[in-house]
């Protein structure tokens, strides 16, 4: 007890102000790392959740019907088929509906801005989950950072040779390397629900800006004059 005294009254004045200073701060235990990440692991598993719930339960039902519907014109059947929807495409198409007797450019105005809107509900939670899997590893290595430095300076405090040395090391850095392990674990789910979840609003976005044109231009064609509906079967098809 002693010598490791007179070791550190030598070795103290060696070292600076402001090191000696960040030195006691970055040798207290690193564990408040590994106890941050598990609480962001737990925050992103819940928003992942919430994402996943939320998109399920957002699903137009009978897409294709509908598209069909408004390149014909057939607003009405379209109208009925919406109600109790309330998902981006379905939300989408009735407002834009009931901006159809303004025009068809103001219909394309309106597909613009309600998709706009409707985007900010669907991104919500997914910056976390971005910001979560880009971060999560450099949270990871800095407990470990601090580790390896609480390592080497609990090796330096304790006179040990040989074998003893490599053992100490060995110790300090593989308790130390657990907390990069845990920013991994933490980052690389989150990394992939932010890619699923964001191809999941890119088709929806683009499921919707397809059944907004085709009203437009359905709308637009009725104004040319150019006939929408559907042609009636005539006799020599039936037979």
């Amino acid at each position: 007890m002693t010598s490791l005294l007179l070791w550190a009254q030598v070795q103290a004045p060696s070292l600076g102000w402001l090191t000696t200073k960040l030195l006691r701060l970055t040798l207290s235990s690193a564990e408040w790392v590994l106890w941050l990440l598990v609480a962001l692991s737990v925050a992103s598993f819940a928003v992942m959740l919430e994402r996943a719930v939320f998109f399920g339960s957002q699903r137009l039902r009978n897409a294709d019907a509908l598209a069909d519907w408004l390149a014909h014109g057939e607003l009405e059947r379209a109208e009925k088929a919406l109600v109790g929807q309330t998902g981006m495409e379905a939300v989408v198409v009735r407002e834009m509906l009931l901006a159809a007797p303004q025009g068809a450019d103001t219909v394309e105005e309106v597909l613009l801005s309600v998709l706009a809107r409707e985007r900010a509900r669907y991104e919500r939670g997914l910056s976390f989950l971005g910001t979560l899997g880009s971060n999560a590893p450099f949270v990871g290595l800095f407990g470990t950072v601090l580790g390896i430095i609480k390592a080497f300076n609990d090796l330096g405090a304790v006179a040990v040779k040989g074998s003893a040395i490599q053992q100490t090391v060995m110790a300090g850095i593989s308790e130390a390397l657990v907390a990069t392990a845990v920013g991994l674990g933490v980052a690389i789910p989150a990394v992939v629900a932010y890619n699923a979840f964001t191809r999941w609003l890119k088709t929806l976005v683009n499921r919707s800006q397809a059944l907004g044109y085709a009203l437009v231009g359905a709308m637009r064609a009725r104004a040319e004059g150019v006939p929408t509906e559907k042609p009636a079967p005539s006799l020599a098809q039936g037979r």
